[in-house]
């Protein structure tokens, strides 16, 4: 009986530091060996937690080898991107004053949900480099979001009004670029909701350049069935009340 609390305290105290567990062997044992073969090429791997090396796995079907690569590729950009640890608003000011992105409430899983109105993003009056900086800005404000022990998060892209003055493959390419290779794993879902058929010209462009499991989390929602379609896996309470729920948008600077 003492052996058995004992056990129970130290994967407690395990869950307290570290945050949630494991419980997969097999996951388990490939982080570890994944683990010690970054850290011997980068030590700062030992910052990162157990659940951020699993997502790289699960980004490369468990494969070590492509997760690693993949994973050490991350260290040296963020190293790059993020020296300071967070993007300062003051460098990516331009896109956050038109309110691309809003973020407010949870779904029913516990992820937090985040709206981007792509008919408020304009290429030609913006800077290639500064939407990089605001992309990595929203994912890392997103992550921060997170309640523990989550991991994802739910994307409306509401295309409500976009046109070709909007149309940014450069862009579109590069943010998922960052998403995929960065930040693997993040994504829930996302509903593209409003979609002109002018949009899929440029979706055609993009769908190419979309991994796998990503492709799998994507749904185009039709406009007589988008209430009811996001209240599937999002409470009424926690619905923006543009798509007819009870939650106000919050600009993601603000939220």
């Amino acid at each position: 009986m003492e052996k058995k609390e004992t056990k129970q305290h130290v994967v407690a105290e395990a869950e307290q530091e570290n945050g949630t567990l494991i419980e997969d062997e097999i996951e388990r044992s490939k982080v570890g060996i994944m683990r010690a073969l970054c850290d011997r090429q980068d030590p700062s791997t030992k910052e990162v937690d157990d659940l951020m090396i699993r997502r790289f796995l699960r980004a490369r079907d468990m494969d070590i080898e492509k997760a690693s690569t993949l994973f050490l590729k991350y260290l040296a950009w963020k190293k790059i991107v993020l020296p300071k640890g967070h993007i300062p608003e003051s460098e990516i000011a331009n896109d956050l004053s038109h309110n691309k992105v809003c973020m407010q409430g949870h779904d029913k899983m516990g992820r937090p949900i985040v709206v981007s109105f792509g008919n408020r993003h304009n290429p030609s009056k913006g800077n290639p480099e500064e939407f990089k900086r605001f992309v990595v800005y929203t994912l890392e404000k997103i992550c921060a979001r997170m309640p523990r022990g989550e991991e994802k998060f739910t994307a409306i892209g509401d295309l409500q009004g976009w046109g070709y003055s909007n149309c940014d493959i450069r862009g579109y390419l590069a943010a998922l670029s960052i998403l995929q290779d960065c930040y693997p794993e993040r994504l829930g879902k996302l509903y593209i909701v409003h979609a002109p058929y002018i949009f899929m010209t440029a979706w055609k462009v993009v769908y190419p350049f979309i991994d796998t499991n990503t492709k799998k989390k994507i749904v185009f929602v039709e406009n007589k069935k988008l209430t009811a379609t996001l209240l599937e896996d999002i409470d009424e309470t926690q619905l923006p009340d543009i798509y007819g729920g009870k939650m106000p948008l919050t600009p993601i600077q603000d939220s």
